[in-house]
């Protein structure tokens, strides 16, 4: 099935640190070739993986579920452990829920994990009826290119597909039960102002987590995709600070 433009996912060989870029739910590895590249040019070596049923069509994405797209994220981070001394994992919403799964249960693998308006919960009030729409309705219109700089777009898809949705949802519970076990080195940053993922999933996710290195950054001009808008460079610069500080 053809890619929509960007959404092929990228790695490049550079020093003995790697980093491992996961991107959020529904959207493509076009979201994080940007950080990608702001890591390239520090010497580090990348990892953009695609998700499955990412960057292709939402029909096909709701084949898919949390522990195809988990299990692709752990497949790319084998291959960096491969070949790299120290592995970082860094990811944006949805992405970010995998790389805190990632450190409850692989905590020793990874040196620190830097997260952009992760979530492990919702408060929309349709959340309630998702386990049952979702056995009849295919889609929901689309959350994609919250992002508050013009003319930027994500890769993502125009539609919500509720199968994979309310499989989210079930990787949002089972990370969100288990933050307790996270004590690795954590880099958080939040938009103010984002209409996908409440800020207050940040918060929650900092008051629960064991980690003794623990920092949050506001964003304070970009929406929900903040990778691709104003506070991007903020990002990369404190996420890449980080990484060096760590090492």
């Amino acid at each position: 099935m053809p890619l929509i433009e960007g959404a092929a996912p990228e790695s490049h060989e550079g020093g003995p640190v790697g980093i491992l870029l996961i991107h959020g739910f529904t959207g493509s590895p076009k979201s994080m070739k940007p950080w990608a590249k702001a890591a390239v040019e520090r010497g580090y070596t990348t990892a953009v993986p695609r998700l499955p049923g990412h960057g292709t069509s939402w029909q096909e994405m709701n084949r898919t579920r949390w522990t195809d797209w988990y299990a692709e994220a752990n497949r790319a981070l084998d291959e960096l452990i491969a070949k790299c001394d120290t592995v970082f994992v860094f990811g944006m919403s949805m992405g970010g829920s995998i790389a805190l799964r990632m450190a409850e249960e692989r905590g020793d693998d990874i040196a620190g994990i830097a997260l952009v308006n992760p979530a492990v919960f919702t408060k929309r009030p349709d959340r309630f009826l998702l386990p049952y729409l979702q056995r009849v309705v295919p889609a929901f219109p689309g959350i994609s290119n919250d992002i508050k700089k013009p003319d930027q777009d994500e890769g993502a898809y125009s539609k919500i597909p509720l199968k994979a949705a309310y499989s989210l949802t079930e990787l949002w519970s089972q990370t969100k039960d288990n933050l307790g076990k996270i004590h690795l080195p954590i880099i958080v940053f939040t938009s103010a102002d984002d209409h996908v993922v409440e800020p207050e999933n940040s918060e929650y996710i900092m008051e629960h987590v064991n980690s003794t290195d623990r920092t949050q950054i506001i964003l304070a001009d970009s929406f929900h995709v903040a990778t691709l808008d104003n506070d991007a460079d903020e990002i990369f610069s404190e996420s890449l600070n980080f990484v060096e500080r760590l090492t």
